[in-house]
């Protein structure tokens, strides 16, 4: 089971050091438990988009050079492998000599992969209140897939799908809205599983929130 949980201010404050001190996105979501998309958009709020994509470039190019005791690693390893001298594989392994080696014994898993993306709205623990944005005339706001950044990695046939968007508190929620949109109040987050069979009927089969995409 998913339960939302969200970043508090001294964790944000404490991504962005490790961010800035050469940990990669992958440590950063491992070490404080959050997933690299979560890790990453309060990155990119916090420092700017700009700001955001020079620091990681940074930080992938020090890891890729940080390994300046590598040739000396290698170098011991070859000369005592096994407690055996470099000679015993040099007089072994000759000029005239070649190892066969035998062929893999398996077959390559060819079925379609389970879609890792999204996450069911049965498997979701979603928290007792949840915030939407609606139109003036309390109708339903819906937007395509590929209207949100942060997901744009996924297929054609995802992005042109049609969600709705919830929001675990009402201060994100009211951020998001704009002067023609309401921000309301859903008491009981359950009302969407009971009703995704209509959602569904009404093409809208994700729904959005900043933790994890759910399919209907």
């Amino acid at each position: 089971m998913i339960l939302a949980k969200r970043i508090s201010e001294k964790q944000i404050k404490e991504i962005i050091d490790a961010f800035i001190n050469n940990q990669s996105l992958e440590e950063i979501s491992k070490i404080f438990n959050f997933t690299k998309l979560t890790i990453t958009r309060h990155l990119k709020k916090n420092l700017g988009e700009d700001k955001f994509s020079e620091i990681n470039k940074l930080n992938k190019s020090n890891k890729r050079f940080s390994y300046p005791n590598e040739y000396d690693e290698r170098k011991d390893l070859d000369n005592n492998v096994d407690g055996l001298s470099k000679e015993f594989f040099h007089d072994s392994l000759s000029e005239n000599q070649f190892l066969e080696i035998a062929p893999l014994n398996f077959e390559i898993e060819n079925t379609p992969q389970k879609d890792l993306s999204s996450v069911s709205i049965k498997e979701v623990e979603l928290p007792k209140v949840v915030y939407m944005i609606v139109g003036k005339q309390v109708e339903l706001e819906t937007k395509f897939l590929k209207e949100y950044a942060e997901w744009n990695f996924l297929s054609e046939k995802d992005l042109s799908r049609k969600t709705i968007e919830i929001f675990f508190d009402l201060k994100s929620a009211k951020r998001s809205s704009k002067k023609d949109q309401k921000v309301i109040k859903v008491p009981n987050s359950n009302v969407f599983k009971i009703t995704a069979p209509i959602l569904l009927s009404r093409g809208i089969s994700r729904i959005v929130s900043s933790e994890v995409l759910i399919a209907l």
